[in-house]
């Protein structure tokens, strides 16, 4: 496996697309009625930098944690490539994939559901040690386990306690050490604050921050939360019915927002250091869905400012400024769309 220089990127996605067939699901089977495509990612292409965090958003259903799973092919992408350090991660097979899955893990969002109340902690967080061979000494796993525990805020003698016996910020630490107890490059973070109380968000999120700085990470930091995604990101994504409408460093997104999208969450968001008037821009209906998303511009259909262009021609990606990418028919270099 080839490794790239440390100014390339380490993570890059190119028109990736996933798409379900309902067929194939437990309903298409009983029934035998006609299956449908969901569409959950249509063409999205996109980079991580190393050490870098990228923050990902946009509403429920957009297809985020899609994104994030098919990054690390959890989920098999339909078409698209994923590039990770060199290697086209779409194209390994099972042992060489079992082996880059070493340096790639992810942070499930539900604290909950994603531990095994069967097991101990030392069970949940050294199994991947086993899983790759890396070590057969129970002393050596339980001291390797331990020492990774202590590093998310847990105590050793949490060791053989079951999930159960934790809260739920207990959990999201016992999660993210499980996620690095493999030493790995590349987190995917999926939504791993939004179950948690606010109080322990803030816990969660400065660990990972430290964590991030102590050991070089990179993450994938996905989050319906733009409070949380301006505290964490070094650049953002906006997502919209699965696809990238708005893309740059943070800064410029959050502060100058180009699309309707990314102005319309942004208005929603209630502030309380800013007095006076704001400009509100309102959204017509909901979310379409995925299985016959719109023609055109998918969110023309709730865009207070579309044209007949949005309602028929998908709208080109355009750089608005230094690494600031918009998909819309109507932006351009120097106008904004709401102020």
């Amino acid at each position: 496996m080839s490794r790239q220089s440390p100014a390339d990127p380490l993570v890059r996605v190119d028109s990736l697309v996933k798409h379900y067939d309902t067929r194939r699901g437990l309903v298409g089977r009983l029934t035998g009625r006609p299956g449908v495509l969901v569409q959950a990612l249509n063409d999205v292409s996109f980079t991580v930098r190393r050490g870098e965090t990228l923050g990902l958003i946009g509403e429920s259903g957009c297809g985020k944690s899609t994104l994030g799973r098919a990054v690390l092919r959890l989920h098999e992408p339909t078409a698209g490539r994923v590039t990770f350090d060199g290697t086209d991660v779409t194209g390994l097979g099972h042992a060489d994939l079992k082996a880059m899955r070493q340096r790639m893990q992810i942070v499930f969002q539900d604290p909950y559901a994603s531990l095994n109340p069967r097991r101990t902690v030392a069970e949940i967080v050294g199994l991947s040690l086993k899983l790759h061979g890396l070590t057969r000494d129970r002393r050596e796993l339980r001291d390797r386990v331990a020492a990774i525990i202590e590093n998310v805020g847990l105590k050793t003698t949490h060791l053989d306690r079951y999930p159960h016996q934790f809260s739920g910020g207990q959990r999201q630490r016992i999660g993210i050490a499980r996620a690095l107890i493999l030493n790995p490059d590349f987190i995917v973070c999926d939504e791993p604050v939004s179950a948690l109380d606010v109080s322990i968000q803030a816990q969660i999120i400065q660990l990972l921050a430290d964590l991030k700085r102590e050991m070089g990470l990179t993450y994938l930091f996905i989050s319906h939360d733009i409070s949380v995604i301006g505290y964490v990101s070094d650049r953002v994504a906006v997502m919209y019915l699965g696809e990238i409408v708005e893309m740059g460093p943070v800064e410029a997104v959050l502060e100058r927002p180009r699309h309707p999208y990314t102005q319309s969450l942004l208005s929603a968001v209630p502030q309380v250091d800013k007095p006076g008037p704001r400009t509100h821009v309102r959204l017509k209906g909901d979310l379409p869905s995925p299985l016959n998303p719109p023609p055109g511009c998918k969110f023309h259909t709730r865009c207070p400012l579309a044209t007949d262009v949005c309602r028929t021609a998908a709208p080109e990606t355009r750089t608005v400024g230094d690494g600031h990418t918009v998909s819309c028919h109507l932006v351009t270099d120097d106008v904004r769309l709401a102020s």
